[in-house]
Order: C-alpha cells, then sequence, then structure tokens
C-alpha cells in the first residue's frame, strides 16, 4: 500500500531519445509566444478527461513497468488518477485532500501535512492546466521540436529536490495542452505518462470524485 502510493505521488506528479536529439532551446519571443498561447488555452478549460499509459523506468530492471488508465480534471483543482490496468487504484486530490482508493481500500490524508505532497499536489494541477510558469519555485527553460514544445521544471526547493530532480511538460503545438509529463527522481529513475484521447470541457459529474 504505501508503495503504491509513493509510486503513484512521485510519479505525479514526466522523452524519446530521437526527439530529445531535436529539441532546440527557445527564443526569447518564441518563449513568451508560448506562454501566452498555453496561458489562454488553460484559462479556458473548464474540465479535461484523458486516457493515459504510464511507464516507470528502474535502473535494475530492464523493462518499464506500465500501467494505465484515465485522467479527469475539474475546475478549481479537483483531479481523479484512476489506474486500471493491471490494477485497480484511484488517488483523487480535492479540497486539499489526497484520498485513495487501493482495490476497495479506502484512505485519505491532508494535503497540507506535508510539504512535498502540497507543492506535489500544486504540480498535478499545474501539469493539466498549463498554469504553472509563473511558479517561483523552479527553474524553468523552454526547448521546441517540429512538433512539440517542453518546459523543464526543475525544483529549488531542498526537501523537493530528494524527491524529483526534474519535471518536463511536453504541450502538443496545437492545441497547447499537455501530452506528456516525464518526471526525473533524484536517481536516474523516472515515470513518464503520456495523456491520449483527451476530451475538453465535457460534462464532469461530481460523483466521479467521491472516493
Amino acid at each position: 500500500m504505501k508503495f503504491k502510493v509513493y509510486f503513484v505521488l512521485l510519479f505525479i506528479s514526466f522523452w524519446n531519445v530521437s526527439l530529445c536529439a531535436q529539441e532546440q532551446k527557445m527564443s526569447d519571443t518564441e518563449m513568451v509566444t508560448f506562454k501566452q498561447s498555453v496561458s489562454i488555452v488553460s484559462r479556458k478549460i473548464k474540465s479535461l478527461a484523458s486516457d493515459f499509459v504510464q511507464y516507470k523506468h528502474l535502473a535494475f530492471l530492464s523493462k518499464d513497468i506500465e500501467t494505465s488508465g484515465r485522467m479527469i480534471f475539474k475546475e478549481p483543482n479537483m483531479i481523479l488518477w484512476e489506474y486500471k490496468k493491471p490494477y485497480n487504484y484511484s488517488v483523487i486530490f480535492m479540497n486539499g485532500k489526497i484520498l485513495i482508493n487501493d482495490e476497495g481500500k479506502k484512505s485519505a490524508m491532508n494535503v497540507s501535512s506535508s510539504k512535498v505532497f502540497g507543492k506535489i499536489n500544486k504540480l498535478i494541477v499545474g501539469s493539466v492546466s498549463g498554469d504553472m510558469f509563473d511558479d517561483k519555485e523552479f527553474l524553468i527553460t523552454y526547448f521546441k521540436t517540429k512538433t512539440n514544445n517542453i518546459a523543464k521544471f526543475i525544483p529549488k526547493d531542498a526537501s523537493l529536490k530528494k524527491y524529483i530532480k526534474q519535471i518536463e511538460l511536453t504541450f502538443d503545438k496545437d492545441d497547447a495542452t499537455v501530452i506528456q509529463i516525464k518526471l526525473l527522481e533524484s536517481s536516474d529513475d523516472f515515470t513518464r505518462i503520456v495523456l491520449k484521447n483527451k476530451t475538453l470541457n465535457a460534462k464532469i459529474e461530481a460523483s466521479l470524485f467521491n472516493n
């Protein structure tokens, strides 16, 4: 149980070698334009639903651990991560709480009880909405490829650095929404989450966030 919570929270909270080779740093003008486009889109997002595939890379394993499920965001800060394969497991971030359902075993914790969890919660909301660029707690650099834009966040806070070395958010150039989250841990391990089949601003029932 504790391993799963750590596993899920640490992911959250995310590249393909060929794309990395094509990354170019944005110019100041490109950076401003990119941030403006993401800000405009994020202000219009009232809800977002997406399937996801998560890849957990551990240095001692020859193959990444793959899990999948769906993610649902509802403004202002409600997020559900529901894992369906290979197990049933869900984490809800809502009203300052983290609600966990581990195949029927339910538990809850306050985000405020942990400085790290509080920051991770903020990162989760920001990674979905794209509204992260003014966060003073990160050193942010911006890159581009032919099809995507990438923002890389390095934590300034020492307590967060113990868990997270860097977070990479990849945005689709066409709609300026996040399509991939990559979290690099303090070791060489990382978690990569690919979002697909996104639906914006559909009606989201509040009952989905009941643990």
